[in-house]
């Protein structure tokens, strides 16, 4: 037994440090953005979905390409825009030949839904019905065309971009959509040094190799090990409270009652405790701390607490409602609150 808690320390060592060894690479075109970095290292082991948001010019793109080439997986990239078709992401029928009999039949023509890793940029320039193509893929890891389904290849990662300021041409994801993705992430300008970084390293002539350092097995593997990461029931009663406390028919915060419209299904409570999961297995660790829950919870939530009108108006979003939730929820321990 000694024997197998000792091998599996080794196999969790040496494949956290290949994700150490994937940041480093990233690191070599992205200047900053550490923390947005992790957050999708970690949508990567609890295989979930990220949606990234971002003003132009943060590298949203460059930043996902750069982990695509990182990782030994297929890649492609869906520019989203307002006459894209569904048939352009999933794929179409084509007629064929076959010429030693002369019959005609269709055959399937695979779209580039067909890969590991979909850059789905500017997702909110397509119209819904496109949006919608994407819906099964990412639930369900398979597409169905014809009446026939075809599985995805696993490991399969949706990273969608979306510009928060250009509103012209535009269709905001359906709540039930944005529901599937596991993060919602807002990447920020980046700091002074960062920006003085940035500036000097990407204006020369100089440029710099990605070398792919994990692979699509190991990424699965290191899927299973994060489901295998156990969790305190107190921890598990936590995120019930907290996903509950969300919605204002059931909540008992007053703050919630007062600017919430809707709030998070049990989807979320799942993200919080897998995206916790992942983040304790990438700093080595394996047990599920509170301080994991918590910086999990607001990319978590971001996208499923619908803030009311009211709180539209006095500029109240839904990272206040999360942030009040998480400084009134406590962890309840044995034998009472």
């Amino acid at each position: 037994m000694n024997r197998d808690l000792a091998d599996l320390d080794l196999e969790v060592k040496t494949l956290t440090g290949k994700l150490d060894d994937l940041k480093k690479e990233i690191g070599k075109v992205i200047i900053g953005q550490e923390e947005t970095v992790e957050q999708l290292l970690i949508t990567f082991l609890a295989g979930g979905h990220a949606l990234l948001e971002g003003v132009p010019g943060l590298a949203k793109t460059l930043m996902i390409r750069t982990l695509a080439h990182a990782i030994d997986l297929k890649f492609k990239r869906i520019q989203f825009t307002p006459d894209l078709m569904p048939s352009d992401i999933i794929g179409t029928e084509i007629l064929e030949e076959d010429h030693t009999t002369g019959k005609k039949f269709f055959q399937f023509n695979k779209g580039p839904i067909f890969a590991n890793i979909i850059l789905a940029d500017e997702i909110n320039r397509t119209p819904p019905k496109t949006q919608a193509a994407l819906l099964e893929a990412m639930q369900e890891f398979a597409v169905t065309y014809s009446g026939k389904t075809y599985e995805l290849e696993r490991p399969f990662f949706i990273l969608a971009t979306q510009n928060p300021i250009e509103q012209s041409g535009t269709f905001p994801l359906p709540e039930a959509q944005q529901d599937r993705f596991l993060f919602y992430i807002k990447i920020g300008y980046p700091n002074e040094t960062e920006e003085n970084d940035i500036l000097k390293n990407t204006t020369g002539s100089k440029k710099e190799k990605i070398n792919p350092v994990i692979t699509g097995s190991e990424i699965l593997r290191l899927q299973e090990l994060v489901r295998e990461v156990p969790i305190s029931d107190e921890l598990v009663s936590y995120v019930n409270r907290v996903i509950r406390a969300t919605r204002p028919e059931t909540s008992t915060i007053e703050y919630v009652k007062e600017w919430v419209s809707w709030g998070a299904g049990p989807r979320a409570g799942q993200a919080m405790i897998l995206s916790a999961k992942a983040r304790a297995l990438m700093k080595g660790r394996l047990a599920v701390t509170l301080e994991d829950l918590k910086l999990g919870a607001f990319p978590v939530l971001r996208h499923r607490i619908i803030v009311n009108f009211k709180a539209e108006a006095e500029g109240i979003i839904s990272d206040d409602v999360t942030r009040e939730l998480l400084k009134i929820t406590t962890v309840a321990t044995k034998g009472g609150n």
